[in-house]
């Protein structure tokens, strides 16, 4: 099949999650052709830039300085081998995350410990995400508060519930390629435009050396920054969340239904060696979006706010942020950072809700309550949670109202479920995946490395918070 004819085929007909001879489709074989179809990876940056990276990381640079510049360029790098292996069974399976963790000790009603430690991790987790309903409300207040003041409660709940309407109304289309170009293009505009304020504040008041940067490396972790850095860690980069969203994205993307059932055959291996390398590039782009903006927001926080002890907490996140724009560029700035915030952490919602809905959508079937085969009752199950899951958040910010508490909430359940998650990819790793496709050194190191940080951080997470 000829590269042009594999563009044109770059969405899967009828049901995603079902392999079938009829639908493979060879993969592209130059670089061009794999670019044409990215698209999980982006919306995977969509889901961790709007918060953790927009607020948390930004929270972490204005506590600790360049201090803790060494963990940010870990959590965004380290986490990268384990999705790329959970990936790339996915492709070879046509398997989500989900159907991967029932299948990881002993089962119950179809699910096993993976999943209950997921379902216990999503509990903390409404806060994280109700952050994303808190950040864009308070940035909605301050553009135009609708009733009352800005950062009223009266405005916020008036913002919240705006909010959390459109965000239901827009999930209800449930259409892939809807929430993929919505999400790229917030989550580009935004990543550039952090990049570039990061690299010119040498020319502001709030310049850095490359000193500065230098002792940012060293390993060391301030007094009081803990706690904070830890979640920053599990939410930052790809998460626990985010690599089990993107097997989802995967699978709706088409590279598993591309590949087609495993037959035995080399046309089957080749067909998978060509899609996994393009969800290799997708990963990569991906990373690079991340690590980008997520350095960018850090430095911002260190160089800007940390001097000036302006560390953003309670509704008064947003309108403390923006002083990275307005200390740097000028009052003018204000209204174009609060209208790039309140794209990004909405874009961000939306993301983040797509994927979480389908995520507790393949769940209840994991646990007996419908048939996932069956993708009319898929569909309406889906639908219900949109109705309710958004819901959820809006009403843990509403009640809580301080997004960065809430993050660091929802980011230290991430990060000790991310052991979980690599226990699993082990599991599966050794288990469905061929020899061949697990014989690379390097990849096996890297995951090797990557496991283990992430097991050791584990630990500590635990003991921490139980001592």
């Amino acid at each position: 099949m000829s590269e042009r004819a594999t563009v044109k085929s770059a969405e899967p007909d009828g049901d995603p999650y079902v392999l079938d001879p009829s639908g493979v489709v060879d993969p592209p074989t130059t670089l061009r052709g794999r670019f044409r179809h990215l698209g999980p990876g982006l919306l995977i940056s969509a889901s961790v830039v709007g918060s953790g990276e927009l607020i948390l990381t930004t929270t972490l640079g204005a506590q600790a300085g360049f201090a803790l510049l060494w963990m940010v360029v870990l959590a965004t790098t380290v986490k990268v081998w384990v999705q790329m292996e959970l990936a790339t069974w996915t492709i070879l399976t046509g398997k989500t995350a989900i159907q991967g963790y029932s299948q990881v000790g002993r089962r119950w009603r179809g699910a096993s410990w993976i999943n209950v430690v997921w379902i216990l991790a999503e509990i903390p987790s409404i806060m994280k995400r109700g952050a994303l309903i808190g950040g864009s409300a308070a940035a909605g207040s301050l553009m135009y508060p609708i009733v009352g003041e800005s950062l009223s409660g009266r405005s916020l709940v008036a913002w919240s519930l705006l909010i959390t309407g459109v965000t239901i109304v827009l999930l209800l289309t449930n259409k892939y390629k809807l929430i993929e170009r919505f999400s790229t293009a917030s989550v580009v505009l935004f990543t550039l435009a952090t990049v570039v304020l990061a690299l010119a504040l040498p020319l502001t008041p709030f310049g850095y050396s490359g000193g500065d940067l230098v002792s940012g490396l060293q390993f060391a972790i301030p007094a009081g920054t803990l706690g904070i850095a830890i979640a920053m860690f599990g939410i930052t980069g790809v998460g626990a969340d985010e690599m089990t969203a993107y097997t989802v994205w995967c699978i709706e993307k088409g590279y598993a239904k591309f590949t087609g059932p495993n037959d035995g055959t080399e046309a089957w291996a080749e067909r998978a060696r060509g899609w996994i390398r393009v969800m290799r590039v997708d990963i990569l782009v991906s990373w690079l979006i991340t690590t980008g903006c997520t350095l960018g927001f850090y430095i911002i926080g260190a160089a800007v706010l940390h001097p000036q002890a302006l560390v953003p907490s309670g509704n008064e996140v947003i309108s403390t942020l923006s002083r990275m724009y307005t200390d740097t560029l000028g009052t003018w700035a204000n209204g174009l950072f609060l209208v790039a915030a309140f794209v990004i952490l909405f874009s961000t919602a939306f993301a983040v809700g797509a994927a979480n809905t389908r995520l507790w959508a393949d769940t209840l079937a994991r646990l007996g309550v419908y048939d996932f085969a069956d993708q009319a009752m898929r569909n309406k199950v889906t639908r219900i949670l949109i109705a309710v899951i958004p819901t959820l958040w809006m009403v843990a910010y509403l009640f809580v109202q301080s997004p960065v508490l809430m993050l660091q909430i929802g980011g230290t359940a991430t990060a000790v479920f991310l052991v979980a998650v690599v226990i699993s990819v082990w599991k599966l790793r050794s288990t469905e995946v061929p020899k061949e496709f697990r014989s690379s050194t390097f990849l096996t190191t890297m995951l090797a490395l990557s496991s283990i940080a992430i097991l050791l951080l584990g630990a500590y997470t635990l003991y921490d918070t139980f001592s």
